[in-house]
């Protein structure tokens, strides 16, 4: 059963410690999506794994018993947001570990403009600056849920929120002067 106080591993270790192919697309990987540690990738990559390993199981059934299950795993998929609405269940076994960083709090936050950099946002994460529908959230792996994109902003006191926007403002400024 295990021991109650120390909740279990989230994540498989890769087959073999010193791949040069698999250690340079980690590395990339990391700088894309400003990451702490490979571990993060590897939790990733144990979710896409899962989720093939759902899809390839039910299709084996028939059509009539996979049908609840198909739509359950679909619908969830579809609203984290990793796949688009009206997927097929054959879509799944093409998803990649990207597909599901593209869903992380810190991504989002650095998509939106938020934060200059990838590691600028999981900075503002964690220091408590960004807000999800009012509620600080800290945890930069959190899934944003496809209709909760537009309720990410910053905390109302955050003194961060001012140096962003003049930030953003002088970058819109320049860019409108070169055209």
């Amino acid at each position: 059963m295990g021991q109650p106080r120390k909740s279990r591993k989230k994540y498989n270790t890769p087959p073999h410690p010193w791949n040069a192919e698999r250690i340079k697309n980690e590395n990339k990987l990391m700088t894309k999506y400003g990451l702490k540690n490979k571990k993060e990738i590897w939790k990733a990559d144990t979710l896409v794994r899962r989720y093939s390993r759902e899809a390839r199981y039910l299709l084996g059934f028939s059509a009539d018993q996979m049908q609840e299950e198909k739509l359950e795993l679909l619908g969830h998929l579809a609203r984290t947001g990793v796949l688009p609405e009206g997927a097929a269940l054959e879509d799944i076994l093409d998803l990649n570990v990207e597909d599901i960083l593209r869903r992380r709090l810190q991504t989002i936050v650095y998509k939106k403009g938020l934060a200059r950099t990838p590691k600028e946002a999981r900075m503002f994460v964690v220091h408590g600056h960004i807000t999800l529908n009012g509620k600080k959230i800290n945890s930069p792996s959190y899934v944003v849920l496809k209709g909760q994109e537009d309720e990410i902003g910053f905390y109302r006191s955050s003194p961060v929120a001012k140096q962003i926007e003049e930030y953003n403002k002088n970058k819109d400024d320049k860019a409108n002067t070169e055209e």
